[in-house]
């Protein structure tokens, strides 16, 4: 895969997430934040940093943009959420408009 075919997601502890663009896409701020006109560092360098978003919940978001994307071809599971991320994981879903 090219690298210019993945994106980059950095949780607040710096931990690194290579994912497929476009299951990065899912999330309107993403496609936002990479699709924009501009010479904005995150379109340049195909990588965004979330300063606000743990680890965990970052993995938890990049889970969901792949299983949203098999959900959308037809491919129906169930997507489980552990309770004691609920809160976490949905502001951040709320920040991240997905």
């Amino acid at each position: 895969m090219k690298k210019e075919d993945t994106v980059k997601l950095i949780s607040a502890e710096g931990f690194e997430f290579v994912i497929d663009k476009k299951a990065a896409m899912v999330s309107k701020t993403i496609r936002n934040m990479l699709t924009s006109p501009g010479s904005f560092a995150e379109t340049e360098r195909g990588e965004v940093t979330f300063p606000d978003i743990s680890t965990t919940i970052l993995e938890k978001i990049c889970q969901y943009f792949y299983w949203s994307l098999q959900y959308a071809s037809g491919k129906e599971t169930e997507f489980h959420i552990e309770p004691e991320l609920t809160l976490e994981l949905m502001m951040a879903a709320n920040y991240l408009h997905t």
